[in-house]
């Protein structure tokens, strides 16, 4: 048997009901548990919040965005051919979920009290409606045809709220175009996402509308969205989708669309790490300080092993050992605390935020065990090496000495 692992297991072992250490032995092993519950929940709280404030911007505006190559940024686009070469394409490659047309205009919605500027999105029978599926507060989604324009709309609840209205009312929308022109919708149904800047501004329609309002005929639109299956493969597929595009056209990733949201929600990382930091400092305070409680704790003992002739890395290994079985406690009881404090909030939900402030309306979790793993070994990593400094104490023990210190 390993000499230091066997007088390791016999210190544990030991039932000394004198030894002094134990109450900073109990203050390092909850240090290092609240440390580790804080960095499990804190990882999980920022990356749950991140994935759902990006899926309710891309909601909006897809992954990838293909329009007419254009510097006029406003939402009067010109017209692009539905039939692209490039459209049929895209689905065969690895990565791309869904393309769908669309198109944008401008306009006023009037009642009889209030008047709020919006911008129609129309679209079409391909639309993807997997986001706005558990986002319809009330009413339907809108049923678009080919063949049959439809005159309903899907508005939201703040522009419900903020003009006083209903489902099933109808919607005055005016145009400012030469000549000017004037649609009337019914409200079919009433959505909330809690991006107020998106919520506020959309009103979505049949893409027939759009299209008649711009003069333009049924194979033109305002441009294609693209959805991919995973968020990390964008750029990648971002410079593929722009390779194959036509010069007269341009796309954009959503993050070159929306470049201050996600911006933004990559300073939340700054964050993480900073909480990160300051756990695994802290922790590894508390850890020093008790090692070297262990050590003037058993001085007896190390001077007798020095005088039986043994080295002082190999008595420095017996206190390390010790050192990695308290941060394994630790460990232990951090991922039991901070993992199921997770659980918890997941499926319960039960701390809110305010959706205004902060987009969603419950604290968003999303963990994963790659993380955790990656937390868990980084911080007994880090904690065994800032030990290994003060364990250098004990070459400095004298065996003639330390036998007679009480």
């Amino acid at each position: 048997m390993n000499f230091e692992f066997f007088i390791f297991k016999r210190i544990i072992l030991s039932k000394n009901s004198e030894n002094f250490s134990k109450p900073a032995v109990k203050i390092a092993i909850l240090s290092i548990a609240l440390g580790l519950a804080v960095m499990i929940i804190s990882v999980a709280i920022v990356k749950g919040f991140q994935n759902q404030v990006s899926e309710k911007v891309i909601g909006f505006g897809s992954h990838i965005r293909i329009t007419k190559y254009d510097e006029n940024t406003s939402f009067e686009s010109k017209p692009i051919e539905k039939n692209q070469a490039f459209y049929p394409d895209f689905y065969h490659y690895p990565g791309i979920r869904h393309v769908q047309v669309f198109a944008t205009k401008a306009g006023i919605v009037k009642t009889d009290e209030d008047i709020q500027g919006v911008v129609l999105k129309g679209i079409g029978s391909d639309y993807d409606w997997t986001f706005f599926n558990d986002k319809i507060i009330a009413g339907r989604a809108l049923k678009i045809q080919d063949t049959i324009k439809s005159n309903d709309v899907l508005i939201s609840k703040i522009l419900a709220t903020r003009l006083k209205l209903q489902l099933n009312d109808k919607l005055s929308m005016y145009f400012i175009q030469d000549p000017p022109r004037m649609r009337k919708f019914n409200i079919v149904g009433i959505y909330e996402t809690g991006l107020e800047e998106f919520d506020k501004m959309y009103v979505m329609c049949d893409i027939a509308h759009v299209q008649k309002l711009n003069d333009w005929n049924n194979h033109q639109v305002a441009g294609f969205e693209i959805l991919i299956n995973d968020f990390d493969d964008l750029d990648q597929i971002g410079k593929y989708v722009y390779d194959q595009i036509d010069y007269t056209l341009n796309s954009q990733t959503i993050k070159q669309l929306n470049p201050q949201i996600f911006d933004w929600l990559e300073l939340q990382n700054i964050n993480v790490i900073i909480i990160l930091a300051l756990m695994v400092l802290v922790a590894g305070m508390n850890m020093i300080s008790t090692l070297l409680i262990l050590i003037l704790e058993r001085t007896n003992m190390i001077g007798i092993l020095k005088a039986l002739g043994t080295h002082n890395w190999s008595i420095r290994k017996i206190f390390l050992y010790n050192a990695a079985y308290l941060i394994g406690k630790g460990l232990l009881w951090g991922n039991v605390i901070g993992i199921g404090m997770c659980i918890v909030q997941k499926y319960t939900g039960f701390l809110k935020l305010s959706q205004e402030s902060y987009y969603v309306s419950v604290i968003p979790i999303d963990f994963s065990l790659t993380n955790i793993l990656i937390i868990n070994l980084g911080t007994f990593g880090i904690s065994i090496l800032m030990l290994l400094i003060p364990s250098y104490v004990i070459s400095k023990i004298s065996p003639v000495k330390s036998i007679r210190f009480k």
